[in-house]
């Protein structure tokens, strides 16, 4: 049972002080960091807030024909917590290839592999054996010496892995290409509300790391391209110069540049002749990087300015075997797609260099890339697709969003930009087709308990449809009525202070609330109790109209329990009509019925409802006829 808490605090909107009563449910953890001061009620990091970080330095050598990667890296480790670590947790996703590491359901034996073989581990000059055996995706190191706080930990390890011929976010995409992905042991988060992260990885569950900064080199066979996380330093010295030329004249070029084609690949005219390139990458403060290699998918390129005020452009590029449909449009979707998110939802400018999709098999994304499969001749779900991976870069990655624990922080503002962006693309209509049939539909007609499941159970804890509608559909209906309640400018007003707030940092779902409501002016606890703390649904229905001299009344009960906006369809009996608009905000009062006048001369013939993307479960009741 949710036990509520009650916290009161002095917060300033409009330049007004007053006490606001934070009812929602609080886990005691969450709780304890806000007494802390690691987070404030107002939203913003805490006078006391603090994250670690690491200073990554990775060699990896690939072979894509042997399907291995091998590396060695050092970290610089910060802790700038007040914490003395005598702990430390490493992780490697990779790990859930072996058959011992937990999954969410069966696998194939193409999935499995026998995991990461860790040469060396020095901490601090002491060196550690941890059996492979010791080391699903997670591992816990004793540390011979404590880490005290505000101090450095060096850190060295050596390590080598197979890669799955299954391939899903990262493996073997064919005989020659790879997705290298989560392809380095990484320190797991240690933050102020759970201290070390050490849940164990599942294969359906998604991410959370600090915001690092990298240097890495990839080195691979001649003839093989590298595409990766970061600026590329040196394509001079790793690529024919007609080729360095095509991909620089891309970062300024508005039309799609051809950087490396089939037959100059076939040619061996793409990459430098030596037996192996070392290809060199650089990114700052990111939560991860990933890359792609390959010796036969062509590479376009393109540009786009994000940034009017400064004239900011980001690259956009694109790998792909090119028998595809539906890859050849990928950078021009991607250019308009870079330019969408900038100016318009979340109307903040894309913060990194570049953006690349490679034609993979996940749907999934990575900062600075996404890969996606192929659907072909659907070109409308295939940009859709690609429109919501590249959305993730605002959140999991602009936001360093907890998507182990909270998916529905990033996966249903991904859904929600799909559809914004949808939009402008192909029209509302077709938007709101798409939205429905594919996020809502499932979600409306399975009936099953766990389909209305709290959104704020923490993600590992549901599953299957459970985990798919919490994260997915039914948190981006939520985000969608808070804009429908507040308009457009209030709600981006209240979501910008959000991002500012936590950009580069770890929000939890509290920060959320908190943010948006010091952001829009006006306490929203009771709505984000009504979506996020509750079993609720979406059903309503029409108990009662009556006629009356200047109209009609018309009583609405609310059996599903969500707070959503709908729209009254009044039919005359002249074959006239009109459409009533009411947003969420009609619920605050009495969240299980509302009675609605509606003014009219005319003879009212039926009274409907319509909550448009806010599909009833029972559309039967929603109709009168008088």
């Amino acid at each position: 049972m949710l036990k509520k808490i009650c916290v009161f605090t002095a917060m300033l909107f409009a330049g007004q002080s007053f006490l606001q009563a934070q009812d929602l449910y609080m886990p005691r953890n969450i709780k304890k960091a806000y007494e802390n001061g690691t987070r404030s009620m107002d939203g913003k990091p805490g006078k006391n807030y603090w994250q670690n970080k690491g200073v990554y330095d990775i060699k990896l050598m690939a072979y894509p024909t042997e399907r291995k990667m091998e590396g060695f890296e050092s970290i610089q480790y910060t802790n700038n917590s007040s914490d003395t670590l005598k702990t430390l947790t490493l992780r490697f996703v990779n790990n859930i290839h072996k058959p011992t590491s937990a999954k969410s359901g069966p696998v194939s034996s193409d999935f499995l592999t026998s995991g990461l073989k860790l040469k060396t581990c020095i901490i601090d000059g002491y060196k550690y054996k941890i059996p492979d055996d010791a080391f699903s995706t997670v591992c816990n190191i004793r540390l011979a010496k404590a880490l005290t706080p505000k101090s450095l930990s060096n850190i060295q390890i050596e390590w080598g892995y197979p890669l799955s011929i299954l391939s899903g976010r990262e493996g073997m995409l064919d005989s020659t290409t790879i997705y290298a992905a989560y392809s380095y042991p990484r320190v797991s988060v240690y933050d102020d509300y759970n201290g070390w992260d050490r849940l164990e990885h599942s294969d359906r569950a998604e991410f959370y790391n600090d915001f690092n900064d990298y240097k890495v080199s990839v080195s691979a066979p001649k003839n093989y391209i590298v595409w990766g996380t970061g600026d590329l330093l040196n394509p001079d010295e790793v690529l024919q110069p007609n080729v360095a030329k095509r991909l620089k004249d891309s970062y300024s070029s508005d039309s799609v540049i051809h950087i490396a084609s089939l037959p100059e690949l076939l040619a061996n005219k793409v990459t430098a002749q030596n037996e192996w390139n070392e290809w060199k990458f650089s990114a700052t403060d990111i939560s991860d990087v990933c890359f792609a290699i390959g010796n036969h998918y062509v590479w376009d390129g393109a540009s786009v300015v994000v940034d009017d005020k400064t004239n900011r452009r980001v690259s956009m590029q694109a790998a792909y075997n090119d028998t595809t449909v539906d890859f050849p449009h990928a950078v021009k979707w991607g250019t308009y797609a870079l330019r969408s998110f900038s100016t318009k939802w979340p109307g903040v400018a894309y913060p990194y260099p570049k953006m690349t999709a490679v034609q993979g098999q996940a749907d999934m994304e990575f900062p600075m890339m996404v890969n996606d499969g192929t659907v072909g001749k659907d070109l409308r779900f295939a940009q859709m697709l690609q429109d919501h991976e590249m959305a993730h870069t605002y959140f999991p990655f602009y936001m360093g969003i907890n998507e182990t624990r909270y998916a529905y922080m990033d996966e249903g503002w991904a859904t929600t930009f799909e559809y914004l962006i949808g939009i402008d693309e192909y029209g509302k209509a077709n938007a709101d087709s798409v939205y429905k049939n594919f996020r809502v539909t499932r979600y409306i007609n399975d009936p099953s308990t766990e389909e209305d499941q709290p959104i704020i159970l923490m993600s590992s804890q549901v599953s299957d449809a459970g985990y798919g509608n919490n994260s997915y559909g039914k948190a981006s209906l939520s985000y969608l009525a808070l804009k429908d309640m507040l308009g457009d400018n209030l709600f981006k007003k209240a979501l910008h202070n959000y991002m500012n707030n936590w950009n580069g940092k770890h929000p939890i779902p509290w920060d959320y609330f908190n943010s948006m409501n010091t952001g829009n002016g006006q306490n929203l606890n009771w709505f984000f109790q009504n979506w996020f703390f509750t079993n609720n649904y979406i059903d309503l229905k029409i108990n009662d109209v009556k006629t009356t001299k200047s109209g009609a009344s018309v009583t609405i009960q609310n059996i599903g329990g969500f707070a959503i906006p709908f729209d009254i369809v009044v039919k005359y009996s002249d074959g006239s009509g009109e459409r009533i608009h009411k947003t969420p905000a009609i619920w605050k009062a009495d969240q299980a019925k509302t009675t609605i006048a509606i003014a009219s001369k005319k003879k009212i013939s039926s009274i409907s409802l319509d909550g448009g993307l806010f599909m009833d479960a029972t559309p039967a009741n929603n109709t009168k006829t008088l």
